[in-house]
């Protein structure tokens, strides 16, 4: 880049247009949300048939279109930014080594160099005429060397000054160049394709984008405070109020794993990032899902007329071998994802109210990881937080997203006119059989991070409306043991962040007295299945010392309420329409005199 360029060149002007495609980001994203959570949730709640579905189908392209919009034109955003902050470096650069040559009586010339006038040293008898250099870029030790012997010995003392001011303004020029070279093609590849399908290919494209921007952006990026390292959530929230609206969505742009994870941030802004990574992370696996060759016919007739009647083929032995457990660990994952964005379609069925997204990692702690909120946390009057138990997993969360779309439904019949969210919790490696579910340590490695991303949603319930929402923590099977450890993680000095406990089939909670849990009894409420696998559980847990003492929630001496329950099943509290499913939604709706206990 010459000189004249870089003196005409306004980082202004970029930085406006990163703000203008930060504002189509925005307005992207609220489109999305409305077509979501106004349009096709209206269609949902009120409207049937096929030309209902064929319109939800067409709207949820239309959305996934919008979310495609608003991801990339982050990226460019930021990407204008980290060009603007570098070639803004370099023109400053070029300014002051021009300024600095002006006041030490030299001239800078079109093409960079700089000339000098005539002058003397100290104890010489006449002026030494003056002339012109052309300075070299970069750090060379040994020419820097000759450079000052060569301005030692000169007999004009303006000569070491202009070698100097030379030398500045080609630094800024090389600076520039390398910057331009380096952002062209970045900001070349941010565009589109050029057509109205937002294919699985176009959002792995967002992730190498992504990648390309992060890299580049490296030196605008470390301007930007990052967060604290192992922050409280109060910590998280704080740093992230303290970035400007622009610093924010380049962050987010730019990592939205980190912003999705970060217990304290605003639910909104959570589930924007993570939704980012679920549609990159899906479209990924499909197209890596496809790779993969046809599975072989698995079974042929036993030519040798012995038993059995059928043999494996050798081909699908060797098909098997070589892809069979790739293949079932990306079809898994697929399809808790599909689950999780059926549940954002469903958005507006029987009143269902707008889904957020708080967490999501398809190979996080083995089964992956998924937190999804039915209603804003932030925003509601009552908040029911529910941790599934054994088996647990991102492949088989249909299930458990269905439950707490049923704590959701059935809470706000008796919630009135005030405000309930429900939130899937699945944030821990489950056990994947019932032997696992005898040991502890699953629950002393979830419990922590259930008590963080409790602090975090009270921290962010503070920040946005300036009170703590009524808070329930339901913990069914194994998930109540994680809910148990989690409550004795942290320091008494803690503010509280739960008001009440439910207990649904519970092996133990490690405590042997409700009041261990932080809250008085009377908030501590349990229900068992009148059913041999539930008992199983129960006892089990009892045996494997899951509770303190030999104490589970349900023993009258664990000082708790004992609720009712007609589950016939250690899977049936959240049946529909059950007094298992009402006695512990009127719980999350502080509706206690709803409730049913044992006489």
């Amino acid at each position: 880049m010459d000189l004249a360029t870089l003196k005409a060149l306004k980082p202004s002007e970029f930085e406006n247009a990163a703000d203008g495609y930060r504002a189509t980001a925005a307005m992207a994203d609220a489109a999305k949300d409305t077509v979501d959570n106004q349009i096709s949730a209206g269609i949902n709640h009120q409207l049937k048939g096929a030309t209902a579905t064929a319109a939800l189908r067409e709207l949820a392209a239309v959305s996934r279109n919008f979310q495609y919009v608003q991801t990339e034109c982050g990226l460019v955003s930021t990407a204008l930014n980290g060009f603007a902050f570098d070639m803004a470096s370099a023109k400053r650069k070029l300014e002051a080594a021009i300024e600095d040559a002006r006041a030490d009586h030299c001239t800078v010339h079109a093409d960079g160099s700089v000339g000098y006038p005539a002058g003397r040293k100290p104890g010489e008898e006449k002026d030494t005429a003056g002339g012109t250099v052309t300075g070299s870029a970069g750090s060379d030790p040994t020419a820097d060397a000759l450079e000052r012997q060569a301005a030692n010995i000169h007999p004009n003392p303006y000569y070491g000054v202009a070698i100097e001011y030379a030398d500045r303004i080609a630094d800024a020029l090389r600076e520039a160049t390398e910057a331009d070279a380096k952002w062209e093609p970045k900001l070349r590849a941010l565009r589109a394709d050029d057509d109205l399908v937002v294919s699985n290919r176009d959002w792995t494209d967002v992730t190498s984008d992504r990648g390309g921007v992060t890299d580049a952006a490296d030196t605008y990026l470390d301007s930007i405070k990052p967060p604290p390292k192992e922050a409280t959530p109060e910590e998280s929230a704080a740093w992230w109020k303290s970035l400007t609206p622009e610093q924010q969505a380049d962050y987010l742009a730019v990592h939205p794993n980190a912003i999705g994870a970060m217990n304290g941030l605003p639910s909104d802004i959570r589930d924007d990032a993570n939704r980012m990574v679920l549609d990159e992370t899906r479209a990924k696996y499909q197209l890596d899902l496809n790779t993969i060759p046809k599975e072989p016919v698995k079974y042929a007739p036993n030519t040798n007329g012995s038993y059995p009647a059928a043999v494996i083929t050798p081909e699908w032995r060797q098909w098997n071998d070589k892809y069979g457990a790739k293949k079932d660990r990306l079809e898994g994952a697929l399809k808790g994802m599909q689950a999780i964005q059926d549940r954002f379609d469903r958005t507006g069925e029987k009143g269902l109210p707008e889904a957020y997204l708080l967490g999501f990692d398809p190979t996080g702690l083995g089964d992956g990881r998924i937190i999804l909120a039915n209603g804003n946390p932030d925003t509601a009057d009552h908040v029911g937080v529910w941790v599934p138990g054994t088996k647990a997993s991102l492949e088989s969360t249909r299930g458990d997203l269905g439950r707490a779309e049923g704590l959701w439904s059935t809470s706000q019949k008796f919630s009135g006119d005030e405000k309930i969210s429900t939130i899937l919790w699945l944030d821990y490696n489950a056990p994947d059989n019932i032997p696992q579910a005898t040991r502890g340590g699953y629950a002393e490695e979830g419990g922590p991070r259930l008590h963080d991303f409790l602090e975090g949603n009270r921290v962010a319930q503070e920040t946005t409306d300036g009170a703590r929402s009524h808070t329930t923590v339901l913990g069914h099977s194994y998930g109540s043991t994680v809910v148990g450890v989690s409550t004795q993680w942290g320091s008494w000095q803690d503010p509280q962040t739960v008001d009440d406990y439910v207990f649904a089939g519970s092996p133990g909670v490690q405590a042997d007295q409700a009041t261990d849990l932080g809250v008085r009894g009377d908030h501590v409420w349990a229900m068992s299945a009148d059913a041999m696998d539930d008992r199983i559980v129960r006892e089990g847990g009892r045996a494997a010392g899951l509770g303190d003492n030999w104490v589970i929630p349900t023993d009258e001496s664990f000082g708790g309420n004992i609720m009712k329950s007609d589950a016939h099943s250690h899977k049936e509290f959240y049946d529909e329409g059950s007094l298992s499913l009402r006695n512990q939604a009127a719980v999350i709706a502080g509706a206690y005199d709803k409730v049913k206990l044992e006489q």
